[in-house]
């Protein structure tokens, strides 16, 4: 197979549009795993706004557990082309070898830790005595498809690594479709409700974690995965690596079950299952947002790295600046689709009338202030890729200290809808703090890496 894109020799731009817009489109197909299974689980006969509360307190924890993808992948791809960069094949060649052995040790650590307290996590979590009963059966299915969903998400990110974007959003896409085909089957036809909307998701993974594998061990692939070169300090440089797009997303899902939890507590017994069912929708909304946006930020990555272990400093600057204008674009489409035809997006989960109009209100609500957020996960990604781990995860950690103070502190004063605008706050406060720290530092980060190679 001929390689896709020459990341050290294509035109900035088109390189930039040809590995960003196959990633883009990816994630969104990706995003096809939540959304579609919501979609069909919120229309079951009599049922379905319950069913749909059920599987929205396992949402985050859910994609919690697929955070290890990103420890493992978004820690292991920047490495692997930075190595490339400097010419070092094979050292990359290890760098996956050791990326794969992590999915197995955190697979077994997830069943080991999480699989025999499942129900009280999802208690304690925000499933009422009645969503119980849904969100159980679907999360404990998803959780047997743990090693498939790291290995389709974490060790996908060594094929855009090298340059192969195409291939990457090929593998989402076969998982996506395989989803969408067997959804309705297992709900409706074989009446297994969540559970098969949960086994459905399950088999998608096993197709796209195939399709990856088999991309990962054909010859023409420059890191090729090979069973052999296992280094605990290798192991130890990819968690460290992969700290902070890990904890970035399981903060963000800890956010999300903290305002389940929230919306339970102080809507009460009368409103505290419509209101997280209200809260289900939006995040499936939110998740069109920011998926695609990871996307470009976090498919450019092996862009940026590449170019910085070569040390060729003009190109990283050129692209992420490119990058940074990409992600404001895309924030400013979705920004005008919530606004607009947020009303037929609630349409797809539910038929209840007061459950719409609160929802839609919701979003609007939570997408106030989302473009700058696309700054803010284009900063964040950049520093990534260049290993500027300190700078990334205390951006991260900011906007996630602003979230959780607002979280906790206005519904107490203003009651449980307030909870939704702790979103926008955060939106705007912390991009700001991000846009002053790329302004100061990224220039002396380019120097310092220019300067290094010259010695």
């Amino acid at each position: 197979m001929k390689r896709e894109n020459d990341l050290a020799n294509d035109e900035i731009k088109k390189l930039v549009l040809k590995i960003a817009i196959p990633s883009m489109i990816a994630q969104f197909v990706n995003v096809l795993y939540s959304i579609v299974d919501r979609i069909y689980i919120g229309n079951i006969p009599e049922v379905g706004d319950m069913a749909l509360a059920g599987v929205g307190v396992c949402g985050p924890i859910v994609t919690m557990v697929s955070s290890f993808a990103y420890l493992i992948g978004v820690g292991g791809a920047p490495i692997a082309g930075i190595s490339m960069g400097e010419g070092d094949i094979k050292y990359s060649r290890k760098v996956l070898a050791n990326s794969s052995l992590l999915v197995i040790i955190c697979s077994i650590l997830v069943y080991m830790l999480i699989l025999p307290f499942r129900i009280p996590i999802l208690q304690t979590f925000g499933a009422s005595d009645v969503t119980l009963s849904y969100a159980e059966p679907y999360f404990f299915t998803y959780l047997l498809g743990t090693p498939f969903a790291l290995i389709a998400v974490g060790l996908n990110q060594f094929v855009i690594c090298q340059g192969y974007s195409k291939a990457a959003m090929r593998a989402v896409i076969i998982g996506a479709v395989t989803n969408i085909i067997l959804d309705p089957v297992f709900i409706f036809v074989f009446n297994m409700g969540v559970r098969g909307a949960a086994i459905a998701t399950v088999t998608s993974q096993i197709f796209s974690s195939l399709y990856v594998l088999r991309m990962l061990t054909r010859k023409h692939m420059t890191i090729k995965l090979e069973l052999s070169g296992y280094d605990l300090k290798i192991m130890k440089r990819i968690v460290i690596f992969g700290f902070c797009p890990f904890i970035i997303i399981a903060m963000d899902n800890l956010m999300i079950i903290a305002m389940n939890a929230l919306l339970q507590r102080y809507g009460g017994v009368n409103e505290g299952d419509m209101l997280v069912t209200c809260a289900t929708i939006v995040q499936s909304f939110m998740l069109l947002v920011t998926m695609p946006l990871s996307g470009i930020s976090s498919g450019t990555q092996g862009l940026i790295s590449f170019n910085y272990g070569a040390c060729l400093i003009e190109r990283v600057k050129k692209a992420y600046r490119f990058i940074i204008l990409l992600c404001a674009i895309y924030t400013s489409i979705m920004f005008i689709f919530a606004w607009t035809i947020s009303p037929y997006f609630v349409g797809l989960f539910t038929q209840s009338e007061a459950l719409a109009n609160e929802a839609i209100k919701a979003i609007h609500i939570c997408t106030l202030f989302i473009i700058p957020l696309g700054v803010q996960y284009a900063i964040v990604d950049i520093f990534t890729a260049m290993g500027q781990v300190k700078f990334a995860l205390s951006l991260s950690f900011w906007r996630k200290l602003i979230y959780f103070t607002a979280l906790f502190i206005l519904p107490a004063f203003f009651g449980a809808r307030a909870i939704f605008f702790s979103e926008p706050i955060s939106d705007i406060l912390a991009p700001i703090a991000s846009v002053f720290i790329f302004i100061h530092f990224m220039d002396k980060i380019l120097a310092n890496r220019l300067n290094s190679a010259k010695k």
